[in-house]
């Protein structure tokens, strides 16, 4: 996700390229306005007319923009979802750690430690599942040598990591740890973690139909190729400057839509899972009273991950 030391001035957010949709759309952009360039000096040098109706041009330029629009609210709902499990995460962990701090404040520190050590590694193998870039070993600081070869056999190591807490708990639901109602409440706990990792698969494994996808790509390709052709007669020398412009417009709402659909990916724009990963570990270990809370992450280059 960009950052900014503070908020960006409108002429800083008009000339900066990180992020920008510009970016991703320069070599289509480029190659209309060649075409563009190529149709002008044809038709005002040579005189060669084969100019597009211009009433076609403004009738599927309101359809495409319909669709645009509608593709990236569409993103956008996906990738607002996913920042909000990812917060509903941050609360979850800590409202478990609080309640089993609480609830077990007479067992032994290191019981404690491995109960909120295991929330946490459960939130780092999620972030990493999403990512496809899961790393057993990333995991060995927070979680015993038994529970780490169980997460490495696992196909969903998150998963396996919430039923081994939860098993951990139930251990704990005797004289002189949990009540009935703290064990009951910890098993809510549980569920919720496990309901936000179903949500954000959900969000990673079902993206916009392709279908749908690939035909807002098609029409924005004819679209951006014949449009010089449809204001060339009204513009003259100006087409390749309207031509980019619209052009942009047009390439730059695709371009978006293609980016947030996945929020949890590693684009400039995408969610900072690393960042909020962080931001959870060190609550809960400060909660726990560890002597050794990581900082948070810094931005990389104005990109917090």
């Amino acid at each position: 996700m960009l950052t900014f030391d503070r908020r960006p001035t409108w002429l800083r957010l008009l000339f900066s390229l990180r992020g920008s949709a510009l970016v991703r759309v320069r070599y289509r952009l480029l190659f209309v306005v060649v075409v563009s360039l190529i149709v002008t000096v044809i038709e005002e040098y040579f005189e060669y007319r084969f100019s597009v109706p211009v009433g076609i041009m403004s009738l599927l330029g309101v359809a495409l923009g319909i669709f645009l629009g509608f593709r990236t609210s569409a993103s956008y709902d996906r990738y607002w979802e996913g920042r909000k499990l990812w917060g509903r995460l941050v609360n979850e962990s800590r409202s478990l750690a609080r309640h089993t701090l609480v609830f077990l404040e007479s067992a032994r520190f290191e019981r404690r430690r491995e109960l909120i050590y295991t929330q946490v590694a459960f939130v780092h193998a999620l972030r990493m599942q999403l990512r496809d870039q899961f790393e057993l070993d990333k995991l060995a600081p927070y979680l015993s040598k038994e529970a780490l070869e169980a997460a490495g056999r696992s196909k969903n190591p998150a998963n396996q990591i919430v039923l081994d807490l939860s098993r951990a708990l139930q251990k704990e639901a005797r004289p002189g740890g949990f009540s009935e109602y703290a064990f009951v409440e910890a098993m809510r706990f549980c569920r919720e973690l496990t309901d936000i990792q179903g949500g954000c698969e959900r969000i990673k494994s079902t993206p916009i139909p392709h279908s749908y996808t690939m035909l807002i790509h098609q029409v924005v390709a004819m679209y951006v190729f014949i449009l010089p052709f449809g204001v060339i007669d009204a513009l003259h020398f100006l087409t390749p400057i309207a031509v980019f412009i619209i052009a942009y417009t047009f390439l730059g709402l695709d371009a978006v839509g293609d980016e947030i659909e996945d929020p949890f990916g590693e684009d400039d724009n995408d969610l900072p899972l690393d960042a909020i990963s962080r931001t959870i570990e060190m609550n809960l270990r400060e909660m726990l009273g560890d002597e050794t809370v990581p900082e948070p992450l810094r931005p990389t280059r104005g990109v917090l991950t």
